[in-house]
Parts: C-alpha cells; sequence; structure tokens
C-alpha cells in the first residue's frame, strides 16, 4: 500500500488514526445516496409486505423477487460494468448492503447470492468463467449459492469429505458428497462448491450447475429464523464437473473460502447495521403510539434510556463498519495504483483488513442481538406476537452470530491475525509494547495540562490500546509457544479491542462532524460519545483483569492491576440527562436519524 495515510489491517492498536483519514456515512454523494434509496424503496414497497409468504417456503417467490431485484440493478452493484454490473466500489456496496439489511430474512438471500454466490467467480474464475455466468448472476437469470460446510466440517472446513476424481481423460471430476446449510440452496441455479481432489490435502473449487446429472437438492430446513431464505442440504451423486469448471488453482480451495469469509464478515456488518436502525424505527412509532398510564410510554425514563441505547450502539457500529470499508477501497485502489491486476488487489485489498472485518462481524452482530432484544422488550408483550416486525426481528437476528464463522472463532481470528502479523514483522508490536511496560515502572503523571475535548478522548483511547499491549504483552511471555492454547485469554484481548476499535471509530467521526456541524448540533453526537466512553472503560478494565489475574501473581500482577486501572481512567458523566437529550431526538423524529 502506497497510501502512508492508511493505516494497515490491526495496526490501528499502535497508530494513531487522524479523523481526515476516515470515511463517515454522512460524506455519502447523491449518487450512492440513490442507490441507497432504490434498495429501500424495493425492501419496504415489494419484499416486506410479502414477508408472511416468503416465511412459508415459497421458492417461486423468493426466485421472482431475487430476479426483480436483478432487474433493477441491486444484484450488480459491485460487478464490474463489462459483465452488467454497475462497478461500484466497496463503501458503496456496503450502503446497499445496509439498506437490504432492512428486508429480514430476504436481506440473507441476497447477501448470499451477490457475496458468497458471485464473488468467487468475479476473483478467482477464468475470463471464459466470468463471461459465462456473471451477467447472469448479475440481472439475476441465475440465482448463485455457496456449498462449504458438511456435517463433520464447520469451522474446520478442510476437513470436509466431500471427493472430487478426476476422469481417466481427464475432461471432467466426477464428485461426491453432501454439504449442509446451504443458503439459496432452493432456488439456487449455479454452487459454488468445496471438495478435496483425491489425494490432496486441502480443498479445491467447482462451478456446478442444478440442471447436471447426479446434483440432488434437499427440502427446506425449518430453521429458529430467517425462514424466508432456503437452506437446504445439496446431494452430489457422481456429478460429472467439467475440468473448465474448477476454480481457481486445484488445492486453492481454502484460500478461496478464507477470503470470500472475510468479505461476507463485514458485509454482514452493513446489514446488521441497517436492520439495528429498522427495529429502532419500529420501536420509536410503537412507543409514540403505546399509552400506558395515561402518558405515552415513549415519555418513560426506563423506555427512554433503551432508545437511546439501542441508538448509541447501532451508530458506533456503522461507525467502524463505513471507516473499515474505506481502508479496503483505499487499498484496494492503491494496488491497483502499483500495477496489480484489479481481481488480485480485491482480495488483498479485503484480506489487508481482515482484522477490522471480524471485528465489525462480531461487533455488529451482537449490536443486532441487543437491539432487536430491547425492541421486543419496549414492545412488552405484543412483542412476543408474530404479528409484530420486532418478533421477526429477533428470530432472524440470532443467526448472525454464527454465520461467517461463529463469533467465538472471529474472536480468535482478531488476535490470532494481529500476533502473526506482529511475529512476520508486517506490524511493530514489540516496540509498543515495551514502552508500556516501561511506562508501567514509572511514576504515573499525575500533573498533565488540561486537554481539549478530542484531545481527551485521544488520550482515553490511547490507553485503552496500552492495556490491551501491557496484556497481550505479559500473556505472550507468560505462555510463549502455548498461548494459543489460552483461548480465554485470547477471548479477554479480543473483546477489549473490538470495544476499542469501536470507540475510536465513533470519537473519529465525530471529531469529523465537528467540521461540518455547529456546536448545538455537534452537542448531542458529543453526549452520545461521552456515554460510549463512560460505558467502555469498565468493560475494557473487567476484560483486562480477567485475563492478568489467569497468570499474573505478585508484584507483577499488583503493577498490571494498577496499570489497568490508571489505563480505563475516564471522566464521569450524567448518563441520564446525556441519554434523554438522544432520546428526546429520537423520539422528535419518530425515527433513527442521526
Amino acid at each position: 500500500m502506497t497510501d502512508t495515510k492508511t493505516l494497515k489491517g490491526g495496526e490501528f492498536l499502535i497508530r494513531e488514526t487522524a479523523a481526515q483519514d476516515i470515511f463517515i456515512p454522512e460524506e455519502f454523494n447523491e449518487e450512492q445516496r440513490m442507490m441507497a434509496q432504490s434498495c429501500k424503496e424495493f425492501t419496504e414497497n415489494v419484499v416486506n409486505p410479502q414477508m408472511d409468504q416468503l416465511e412459508k417456503h415459497d421458492r417461486e417467490l423468493l426466485s421472482k423477487l431475487l430476479k426483480e431485484a436483478g432487474e433493477l440493478g441491486l444484484l450488480g452493484i459491485s460487478l464490474p460494468e463489462e459483465y452488467d454490473g454497475f462497478g461500484q466500489n466497496f463503501v458503496t456496496a456496503m450502503l446497499t448492503t445496509e439498506e437490504m439489511g432492512k428486508g429480514y430474512s430476504f436481506a440473507v438471500a441476497f447477501s448470499a447470492h451477490t457475496g458468497i454466490g458471485t464473488l468467487p467467480i468475479l476473483y478467482y474464475g477464468t475470463e471464459e468463467q466470468k463471461k459465462k455466468y456473471l451477467p447472469k448472476l448479475a440481472t439475476g437469470e441465475y440465482i448463485g449459492a455457496y456449498c462449504l460446510t458438511e456435517a463433520e466440517a464447520g469451522s474446520d472446513p478442510n476437513s470436509g469429505k466431500a471427493e472430487a476424481v478426476l476422469s481417466e481423460d481427464g475432461k471432467y471430476y466426477n464428485l461426491n458428497g453432501v454439504k449442509i446449510w446451504t443458503t439459496n440452496g432452493g432456488v439456487a441455479d449455479i454452487f459454488i462448491v468445496f471438495a478435496k481432489v483425491k489425494g490432496d490435502k486441502n480443498l479445491s473449487t467447482f462451478i456446478i450447475e442444478k440442471t447436471w446429472d447426479g446434483v440432488k437438492l434437499g427440502v427446506d430446513e425449518e430453521k429458529m429464523g430467517i425462514k424466508g431464505s432456503t437452506t437446504i442440504q445439496f446431494y452430489m451423486d457422481d456429478v460429472k464437473v467439467p475440468v473448465e469448471n474448477l476454480l481457481g488453482d486445484q488445492n486453492g480451495g481454502f484460500k478461496i473460502a478464507l477470503n470470500i469469509l472475510n468479505l461476507g464478515r463485514i458485509k454482514l456488518s452493513g446489514a446488521t447495521t441497517g436492520a439495528s436502525k429498522a427495529t429502532i424505527d419500529n420501536a420509536l412509532n410503537y412507543a409514540n403510539e403505546r399509552k400506558q398510564f395515561g402518558k405515552l410510554i415513549s415519555s418513560f425514563g426506563a423506555i427512554q434510556h433503551k432508545l437511546s441505547e439501542m441508538a448509541i450502539r447501532t451508530f458506533a457500529c456503522e461507525s467502524l463498519t463505513y471507516r473499515a470499508s474505506q481502508n479496503i477501497d483505499d487499498a484496494i485502489e492503491s494496488y491497483v495504483a502499483g500495477g496489480m491486476d484489479k481481481g488480485k488487489a480485491n482480495l488483498k485489498g479485503i484480506y489487508q483488513y481482515a482484522i477490522e472485518a471480524s471485528i465489525a462481524k462480531v461487533y455488529g452482530s451482537e449490536v443486532l442481538d441487543f437491539v432487536v432484544d430491547e425492541g421486543v422488550q419496549i414492545y412488552g408483550g405484543m412483542g412476543y406476537s408474530a404479528e409484530t416486525p420486532v418478533e421477526r426481528a429477533y428470530r432472524d437476528s440470532r443467526i448472525n452470530r454464527i454465520f461467517e464463522g461463529t463469533n467465538e472463532i472471529n474472536r480468535m481470528v482478531t488476535v490470532g491475525e494481529l500476533l502473526k502479523r506482529g511475529f512476520k514483522g508486517e506490524l511493530d508490536l514489540m516496540t509498543p509494547a515495551k514502552a508500556v511496560a516501561k511506562e508501567l515502572m514509572g511514576i504515573p503523571d499525575f500533573g498533565a495540562p488540561s486537554l481539549g475535548y478530542f484531545e481527551a478522548k485521544k488520550k482515553v483511547i490511547t490507553n485503552f490500546k496500552k492495556a490491551i499491549l501491557m496484556t497481550a504483552g505479559a500473556a505472550l511471555q507468560k505462555f510463549m509457544e502455548k498461548f494459543a492454547d489460552e483461548q480465554e485469554i485470547i477471548m479477554n484481548l479480543s473483546d477489549m479491542l473490538i470495544l476499542t476499535y469501536a470507540a475510536e471509530s465513533m470519537m473519529l467521526r465525530v471529531e469529523k462532524l465537528s467540521g461540518m456541524y455547529d456546536e448545538e448540533k455537534l452537542s448531542l453526537y458529543k453526549d452520545m460519545l461521552d456515554i460510549f466512553f463512560y460505558d467502555t472503560a469498565p468493560k475494557i478494565h473487567k476484560f483486562g483483569l480477567d485475563a492478568i489475574n489467569s497468570f499474573a501473581e505478585g508484584d507483577e500482577l499488583m503493577g498490571m492491576t494498577m496499570g489497568m486501572k490508571r489505563f480505563t481512567k475516564v471522566a464521569a458523566v450524567n448518563v441520564v440527562a446525556a441519554r434523554r437529550k438522544i432520546a428526546v431526538k429520537l423520539i422528535e423524529d419518530n425515527k433513527y436519524d442521526l
């Protein structure tokens, strides 16, 4: 990457980011907003009114809706124009993903088609494969699906048993096996299938068409939520796949799976942001209509607390999602400018921010779970009724913590990938870690001068990062090569990292808004930021203590305990007054408009 302003993936932990170097949603241009509006109108006017029927496993309706989305150009946002797409950048694609995320389970079908069902061909396909399949996938003539998971191969896809055997004449592969949890399987025309060529250690990837002999589609799975998307088992019984339908290199399927998962993870964060906003809107509408004790429930402090907290966490999620998305775009452009092929640049740009993608996936899915749970609570008894939108949102949300790698796996990825890059010399983690250890031996600075608003916030973020570096450095020194077995500590570190990235992203967004809004308008965003920092500090403190108490003793434990307290200190906030102010704005607007 040639742009020195853009931090490498994971580098946010050891370098400061300038507000002017990030992208915030308030900067979307008119063309991007028009695309988002098209998605909004489609979900509100076409998809959501038919959701009850869609949840009855109506494959014909799902196919029809996906084809209508294709006719509107919504399936080809990310595809190059030469394949009948719009050729838009990653941030624009994320915005459309966010809007489509308000379409409940249809959003799952849409995302599966436009992401894992299409992009492997764009990024790894031969020119012949791209010309044959991408235009039809862009227009909705073909619907795509992705077949990776097997009964004994979930989080470890390389252990799958599906097998491909090359024919004696070398013209085709003979595929056998069973795939489970195939999203879009009941309506798909094209399947991206992973199997091991006999004798290989790693997966290979194949493009299989539904009409081929030996392909059998199972019945729709009965699921807790996302009932409007079709999920099936995919059976292969001596399916003859022409050698020209091998996708990418033989033995290269595991790499394809990981890279597509990185993409799916951050896209999931965009979808959950949209779903969170839609749930807040529904909760606001209900709270502004429902009366108890002679008053609208939106006037009660307990309800206002819920509404404001739902909005604060959604705002933080949106902030980190678009920050990371623009980083990916910047990386792609930098690689292309350096002479790299666009397809390879896309893959390298996405991999560069694999840490941030996992952070976004975990944070976004857990924010949505919180928002829908509070949404049901605001509706009260009605929230448990299938007649309400929050009941559906609640059911549909739960899968997101399992999709695209479980949140536990993604927490492991954030720390594991960070340390791997440190060991390879791509990130200098040792220098700042040693500096923090040295600082712990010194005398705390009690006489620091008063700082401006954002300078004070930046100091808090710097201290959060010191807490992470202190804990990680000591744990690595203690466990050395066995550190990977200490999953509880890794989870603690990951949670500290996720919260720090969210807090910093939110802070940078508000700082950038300070150059766009007057102080009166900005004050609401400062209230949100104050609350988020105030709530985040004790969480980081707790995660840090849990980690260091599990391995440190004596003077080392005492020193790090004192350091953890020092690094998680924040100013007091009147959270009641601040939350009420945020809630009043939401209630007056009767929608999420932050």
